[in-house]
């Protein structure tokens, strides 16, 4: 694996999904060393297929952080990092990406999964380190007005949520994401699905403490719209709400308001920085524009 910015500070990245993946495209740009610290509560598509059917954490989100991360400057570690995301479309791999199935192999032949991790890192050239939130696959389970919902895919298409909760309750975090969390210099929690991927990773509670007795600047990434059902008529104060009713310690949030309402933050004891985050379609964070704001908020 590469370095990141020479001098940079430690940065480390909580979160899943497409969310996360965002964040390290822009902290790798100005940190010297970086950590994504990935949920691991897939159950869906075939991170949730290959959960079922080999007992293994599941790799999907670590896949998307591992190419975020990829050598950008490589023809041949980009090659790579698009086979990773290639789908094969026919028989029984349908629906599988290549990157999933070979982080599976490599943590059957390795006999771990962080080597596994590192060893895909390498081969893409990765600018930082992907550590799972736990070495064990949990359940996210939810209490929402409509009862308790079990299941990642199914809290995603749940409104009225309360609070989510990891399965098993005691599952242990991994020993690299702690000592990452400790080390670093800031961190930055989010952008993504604010209970099935922020909450998710959060929901192991040895991950929660260490942030919240961080000495680092917590800085809590805010979606740029509410997701359909999940968080439908949030607003930026909304979110931050459900962050500390589950005990998540933040010292800023940066959010762009374009598109969702700040809400009354004020009153919620957390500096807001806003600016302009999103890409020119308005669909998702801008690289270049998230490291700007992020690399101005380092401690």
């Amino acid at each position: 694996m590469t370095q990141g910015a020479e001098g940079g500070p430690r940065v480390v990245a909580v979160g899943g999904g497409h969310g996360l993946a965002a964040s390290l495209r822009a902290v790798r740009r100005y940190a010297g060393r970086v950590t994504g610290v990935v949920s691991v509560a897939d159950d869906g598509g075939s991170s949730g297929r290959l959960r079922r059917d080999l007992g293994i954490v599941p790799p999907g989100d670590l896949r998307k952080c591992l190419v975020a991360m990829s050598d950008d400057a490589s023809v041949p570690a980009q090659l790579l990092a698009a086979a990773f995301e290639h789908r094969f479309d026919s028989d029984e791999l349908a629906g599988h990406a290549l990157g999933n199935l070979l982080i599976a192999a490599l943590a059957a032949t390795t006999g771990s999964l962080q080597e596994a991790l590192d060893q895909a890192g390498r081969l893409l050239g990765c600018a930082g380190r992907v550590v799972p939130a736990s070495t064990e696959a949990i359940q996210l389970k939810a209490e929402a007005d409509s009862g308790e919902v079990g299941g990642q895919t199914a809290v995603m298409h749940t409104s009225g949520i309360h609070r989510v909760w990891a399965v098993p309750a005691d599952a242990r975090a991994a020993p690299q994401a702690i000592a990452a969390i400790d080390d670093a210099e800031q961190i930055v929690i989010g952008p993504g699905s604010l209970y099935t991927s922020v909450l998710a990773a959060l929901a192991v509670p040895e991950i929660t403490r260490a942030v919240s007795k961080s000495s680092a600047r917590r800085v809590y990434v805010a979606n740029l719209r509410p997701q359909r059902a999940e968080t439908s008529g949030y607003d930026v104060a909304a979110h931050i709400e459900a962050l500390i009713g589950h005990g998540v310690t933040m010292d800023v949030v940066l959010a762009d308001t374009s598109a969702m309402a700040l809400g009354d933050v004020g009153s919620l004891g957390v500096e807001v920085v806003e600016a302009k985050l999103a890409k020119t379609n308005g669909l998702a964070h801008d690289p270049g524009r998230l490291s700007d704001a992020l690399a101005g908020l380092v401690a």
